[in-house]
């Protein structure tokens, strides 16, 4: 591991500051990918508008003409966080225009991924007139056919990587399509389907249709869109961290949807203070939960709810989920580290394959090796029909949907289906092709990365422990927005060790020294004796316990 100081671009500081901004997060942002101080004013008039994305008005168009003919509308979504809250935006948005609207999220068991025809020909018994995917679609050739061919019209809403051959759909909306200019690549599948329900309100605006009746807020779906933005990890751009600013301050004001209220109680998080970290590690867990053990319905009804009470008892489920989830996961990762024989100085990839595994934590399980190993990481399980499924992640510098692209053209029989992103995608092949394919994928990745690809490079921005910043600083730098390309603030700085203890037989909790300050400090997932003199990158929290504000350290990484 390289640790490695942010530089700062000291009149952009000066900038902020200048702005208004407090002294230290001035200081961190100055640190970001930001030009100006205008790139941290998360004004909504500075969205990018619908209009720019590719075929969005013609679909608009369309979707308006069905909703007044009172065609019956069915949102198939995706069985995670991202496709739960864009199934729960499409069908709370189509419902505010008084559409005919109804959702199916396929059971990965059963059906897979995106719009197989096993998924269609269940849609079909609800009779739909149309379809619209949410965070799938774009790789769904045989099953748009087969909608089409059975007289459905479908409107594709994506935002994952297109193929060489895009679904004969009748509209695609994905800004990540080749004929899409539009500026942000970065939306997840709940903002690409907000965006369709702006341009549509924009055809019912140009239709008189708000003469005498007040226009759909869609301000109110802004805080499910923030979550599966933050859930989906895809990068927050300007655009984005304008959705979730909005999307934050919506839920801290405990003005927002109801599934999110009931999971934040249950997961004993406060609304008011809530931050993108609890949305990626605390609320989109439980969504999750429920796609990956049983039926992602379960997620999407919690967030659909019209009451507290309704939620809550969706959210319950969701909780118990999370628990048998944890228990697996735990399993399947004690049974990787008993047994796994690796050599860091010679591979380049990890491929690793259990026929106990359970399919739906194989992602889980592919991220925690990803970072323990720092490699290119696919994880296999076997489905019910003998094919093997895969879950990757990937490291910075390596394009995961690329390289998989680039192997089923070179090699045509190992991949039969693949879809996905630069640093996450997934893939079926056959179990004849295990061995055949770990030797290609490492050969691929030999050819492509570096040595020093493979040194996990953790960014650290400047010490401000030593500036004497208060619990009102740490707050606000909390409060901001932080996510995938927008990374949270990590320290690096050395302490002395003045108390430890053990908490669950896996945490140490300790008091560090510095600067003859005490700070309360907390490593999760260690059990050995921390040493009198520690050096430590980690991260800052705030803690309000009946009313003792304190700074608490949570140590990431021990140098």
């Amino acid at each position: 591991m390289q640790v490695k100081q942010r530089n700062i671009n000291l009149h952009l500081k000066e900038q902020l500051i200048e702005n208004g901004s407090n002294q230290f997060l001035a200081s961190i942002l100055a640190a970001r990918n930001i030009g100006s101080p205008d790139e941290t004013n998360y004004d909504l008039k500075s969205l990018l508008p619908p209009s720019l994305m590719h075929s969005i008005e013609s679909a608009a168009e369309f979707l308006y003409e069905s909703i007044k003919q009172e065609k019956k509308i069915i949102i198939i979504g995706d069985y995670d966080a991202d496709g739960a809250t864009a199934s729960a935006v499409a069908v709370l948005g189509l419902r505010k225009f008084l559409a005919n609207v109804d959702f199916l999220v396929p059971n990965r068991f059963v059906y897979g991924y995106g719009l197989s025809e096993g998924i269609v020909k269940e849609a079909m018994k609800n009779n739909p007139d149309v379809i619209i995917t949410v965070d799938n679609g774009i790789a769904s050739i045989d099953g748009v056919s087969f909608a089409r061919a059975n007289n459905i019209d479908v409107i594709v809403t994506d935002h994952h990587l297109q193929a060489e051959q895009l679904p004969e759909a009748n509209f695609i909306i994905n800004p990540n399509q080749r004929d899409c200019s539009f500026p942000s690549k970065n939306l997840c599948g709940a903002g690409v389907v907000f965006y369709l329900l702006l341009a549509l309100r924009v055809v019912f605006r140009s239709k008189g249709e708000f003469k005498n009746t007040p226009e759909p807020n869609l301000l109110e779906l802004i805080d499910l869109v923030c979550l599966g933005t933050v859930a989906d990890l895809v990068p927050l751009d300007f655009n984005n961290r304008i959705l979730v600013q909005y999307g934050m301050k919506k839920i801290r004001q405990n003005a927002c949807n109801y599934g999110i209220q009931a999971i934040a109680k249950l997961s004993n998080k406060s609304i008011a203070s809530l931050k993108t970290s609890d949305l990626s590690f605390s609320i989109a867990p439980k969504l999750n939960a429920a796609g990956r053990l049983d039926d992602m319905s379960i997620g999407i009804k919690c967030l659909l709810a019209q009451s507290y009470a309704e939620a809550e008892h969706f959210a319950l489920e969701l909780m118990k989920l999370n628990a048998q989830r944890k228990e697996i996961e735990l399993e399947m990762k004690e049974d990787v580290l008993d047994n796994l024989s690796f050599d860091k100085d010679k591979s380049y990839s990890l491929c690793l394959y259990n026929k106990n595994w359970h399919q739906g934590v194989i992602g889980i399980l592919a991220s925690r090796m990803k970072e323990k190993y720092h490699r290119p990481t696919i994880i296999f399980a076997l489905d019910s029909s003998g094919i093997f499924k895969g879950s990757a992640r990937s490291i910075p510098g390596f394009h995961m949907r690329d390289a998989l692209d680039l192997i089923s053209k070179q090699h045509t029989h190992l991949i039969k289906t693949f879809g996905g992103h630069a640093m996450a995608a997934g893939l079926t092949i056959e179990e004849t092709s295990f061995d055949e394919f770990v030797t290609v994928f490492e050969l691929h990745c030999a050819k492509t990365l570096t040595k020093d690809d493979l040194n996990l490079v953790v960014d650290v921005d400047e010490s401000i422990l030593a500036k004497s910043v208060t619990f009102e600083d740490v707050r606000q730098i909390g409060l901001s927005v932080w996510g995938q390309g927008f990374s949270p603030p990590y320290f690096k700085d050395g302490f002395e060790v003045i108390s430890q203890k053990t908490l669950m037989n896996k945490h140490v909790k300790c008091q560090l020294l510095l600067k003859s300050k005490i700070y309360e400090a907390i490593i999760f997932n260690y059990v050995e004796t921390l040493p009198d003199r520690i050096v430590a990158v980690y991260s800052m929290e705030t803690n309000d316990f009946r009313g003792n504000k304190s700074i608490q350290l949570i140590l990431r990484e021990l140098v």
